[in-house]
């Protein structure tokens, strides 16, 4: 038995040498020292031994069971100190070189001419409203005074979900769910994203984003319309632009109107931005209609109000220059990176 722990004792230090890894160290660790391993066996076997041999060789084995685990020991510090130093070798960094450049994010155009103009309403005493992008067909049109077979209300160009819901056409919904649930006198604007059967291309898109703003009290006149939406095109688009009134047709408002500014490109002379007209539509708008104010619940003879609409995608191409709707939805970085 002395020469077979000796011979374990030479094979272990052998061992030990020739690993260079903490996993070979812990595998010969389990191999001799384990519950199945070469030294416990033997050492389950001294109970065959004599009484006179079995001090003697328990204590010859405790002499080589401590040499070997003394030799773990020391190989293991070793070899976790080499681990370290490769670790550190590793993942040192260079503190000389130069830094790696953190690209930064923006605003994208869409959300930061929506806070512009939102801050411009805030500033005239307008609350900020949302509603729902699926919509009734009661709010979206017939609370609008777009009754049933209104052209509006057309298959080619809303989405429909059912005949009772649509995808909002329009923020206007949220004229009449707001003075449904409040008594006037009220100022609100309504940002959000709404849906027309559109194909998309340079001028028109499925997706886009409005901004409804409503204005409800007694006395109010088109002189105030015409006084706010000035206020709103000089603040967004300069102190220099010039604002002028066509008019025009909608079903919630009478009488109605579209708004243009002069162009922000060739300042009135014609150029391609506004096809050579010298003038850009912003926005639509009107004195609301009484049929929306009495379906609401106000009584048109005692309380007045006005309306306007804008396509915030149409608000900022002439605002920066731009050409195309479709820019806005197709994330390409190098357009994006403009408005940094």
């Amino acid at each position: 038995m002395k020469n077979m722990l000796k011979e374990i004792l030479n094979e272990s230090i052998e061992a030990l040498n020739k690993a260079d890894s903490l996993e070979e160290l812990e595998n010969l660790k389990v191999k001799v020292l384990g519950r199945k391993g070469s030294l416990t066996s033997i050492l389950r076997g001294m109970k065959d031994l004599s009484k006179e041999e079995r001090p003697m060789m328990g204590k010859y084995a405790n002499e080589i069971r401590e040499k070997i685990e003394n030799s773990l020991a020391e190989k293991e510090k070793i070899l976790q100190e080499k681990r370290k130093e490769f670790l550190l070798e590793r993942e040192r960094i260079d503190v000389t070189m130069p830094g790696k450049k953190a690209e930064r994010g923006n605003v994208h155009p869409l959300t930061k001419t929506i806070n512009e103009v939102k801050s411009v309403f805030i500033g005239l005493g307008y609350d900020v409203v949302d509603g729902p992008e699926v919509e009734l067909t009661y709010y979206n049109f017939d609370a609008l005074n777009a009754p049933k077979f209104h052209p509006s209300r057309d298959y080619q160009d809303t989405f429909y979900i059912n005949p009772e819901i649509v995808l909002r056409t329009q923020t206007s919904p949220m004229q009449a769910r707001t003075m449904e649930k409040n008594a006037p006198p009220l100022k609100i604007i309504a940002p959000g994203r709404v849906y027309r059967n559109d194909n998309l291309d340079a001028t028109h898109s499925p997706l886009f984003t409005q901004m409804e703003g409503l204005a409800v009290g007694k006395g109010i006149s088109f002189g105030d319309l015409k006084g706010t939406l000035t206020t709103f095109c000089k603040a967004i688009f300069g102190e220099e632009r010039e604002v002028r009134f066509r008019p025009h047709n909608f079903p919630f408002t009478e009488p109605s109107a579209e708004v243009d500014i002069s162009c922000i490109v060739c300042g009135g002379k014609g150029c391609r931005v506004c096809s050579d007209t010298g003038w850009i539509e912003i926005l639509g708008a009107g004195m609301v209609h009484p049929n929306v104010l009495a379906m609401a619940g106000y009584d048109p003879n005692e309380v007045s109000g006005f309306a306007f609409g804008l396509e915030i995608e149409r608000t900022c191409i002439p605002k920066y220059g731009m050409n195309a709707i479709r820019a806005f939805y197709e994330n390409d970085n190098r357009f994006l990176e403009q408005f940094k």
